[in-house]
């Protein structure tokens, strides 16, 4: 067995900024204003930070869905390891026997390596393995045991994840461009640290509100806002609610993916309003102005009324609702607090959320003025958020100057 000795690195939400972030903690790095690890906030801070990002998908076979951005996306990883000047050694081949080689030769030298592998083909993924989704994320392996065929990985929970040798292998080769790619950080230079965290304050200021790098402009910041808002209660634009997500089964997709999108998706509620507000009090000290303390405040204001937004996409008025947003937030903090150890109990929630949708095919349960009156909700709740955030991101704009 291959382990590295000590391992302790469980922090962190999302793939891109928990794996940095992991891989760091274990390596020793100390940030200089808190004399701690960095922590997953100031990383995400200085890879662009937070905005609102509005789509939405339809597969032939599958649900349609909401993709809702709630920090920015634009090459996150690649962003925050050049601001920061962090070496990294990079190694890929498209044979498994050659990727398990280099993962063992990482791990015997005593480095945190980090892997991409396919969230769905991990055997304690939710939902659980699809034929046709997938999505290959950065993780820590810490451990490999090729006599007992484990594993032990750092991926999002808080404790430890132990997976077979071959699921790690599967996970790993799914996608061709990621295939077996290891990645090996140093230190970071800490000269850079200051330029870093005011390039990523700017970064999310100019998402807010100007064009984004790719894309169309409705689809951030406070346009996307707007336009979200509009598909609600607008039948005419093709890519409305009532067309993309009609009463039934489909609409019920997109109350439900909406809700992951703020509550579960690589975040632990707030549309990550929070976590931005926690690198603003850090900014604040790297870059003596504590007026970002203040700044943080309103984005903490603001994440409430995310939270408000994702109550109103699930209420409680409606009962199954209710049990479908509780399944999912049990779901989350199982698989945060204890990884895999309750998985049973983690399927169990699967299965009685996937009844649900089962469910909404022929028993609905808003008539169509019930549905209208949820749409007009929704919207106000949007369009409440909009306005908060953007006292929260003028007032950013004039703590920076």
């Amino acid at each position: 067995m291959t382990s590295l000795p000590n391992y302790h690195a469980f922090e962190g939400y999302n793939w891109e900024t928990a794996s940095i972030r992991n891989a760091l903690d274990y390596a020793g790095v100390i940030a200089p204003h808190t004399d701690k690890p960095f922590s997953e906030a100031l990383l995400m801070g200085i890879s662009g930070g937070i905005v609102v990002g509005y789509f939405s998908f339809t597969y032939e076979g599958y649900d349609p869905h909401v993709a809702l951005l709630t920090r920015n996306t634009f090459d996150p990883m690649e962003t925050i390891l050049t601001r920061l000047a962090i070496p990294r050694d990079m190694h890929q081949t498209s044979k498994a026997d050659t990727g398990v080689k280099n993962l063992i030769a990482v791990l015997e030298h005593g480095d945190a390596p980090i892997v991409w592998a396919d969230t769905f083909s991990l055997p304690y993924s939710m939902p659980p393995f699809l034929e046709g989704m997938w999505g290959m994320m950065p993780l820590v392996v810490y451990s490999y045991d090729e006599k007992a065929q484990t594993a032990c990985l750092a991926d999002r929970a808080h404790v430890g994840l132990s997976v077979s040798t071959q699921d790690l292998e599967r996970a790993r080769g799914r996608v061709k461009k990621d295939k077996y790619r290891i990645m090996v950080l140093g230190a970071p230079d800490m000269s850079k640290l200051v330029s870093a965290v005011q390039k990523g304050i700017f970064d999310c200021i100019k998402l807010y509100t100007e064009e984004p790098p790719k894309g169309s402009k409705q689809n951030f910041g406070f346009a996307a806002f707007q336009r979200w808002s509009d598909l609600l209660v607008k039948p005419k634009d093709k890519n409305s609610w009532e067309r993309v997500f009609p009463r039934g089964e489909k609409l019920y997709a997109g109350l439900r993916t909406s809700f992951e999108g703020i509550e579960i998706f690589g975040k632990r509620g707030t549309a990550e309003r929070d976590t931005y507000a926690q690198f603003l009090d850090e900014a604040a000290l790297l870059l003596t102005k504590p007026a970002l303390n203040d700044v943080a405040t309103l984005f903490r204001e603001a994440g409430k009324s995310w939270t408000a937004l994702g109550q109103a996409l699930l209420p409680d008025s409606v009962p199954v609702f209710k049990e479908a947003r509780e399944l999912l937030l049990k779901q989350r903090e199982m698989f945060l607090q204890t990884g895999a150890e309750h998985v049973s109990e983690i399927r169990a929630a699967h299965e009685c959320l996937a009844a649900i949708r089962t469910s909404m095919t022929t028993d609905f349960p808003l008539s169509v003025s019930d549905t209208e009156a949820l749409m007009q909700d929704l919207r106000s709740h949007i369009l409440q958020i909009r306005d908060v955030e953007m006292i929260a991101v003028q007032a950013l704009q004039e703590a920076m100057g």
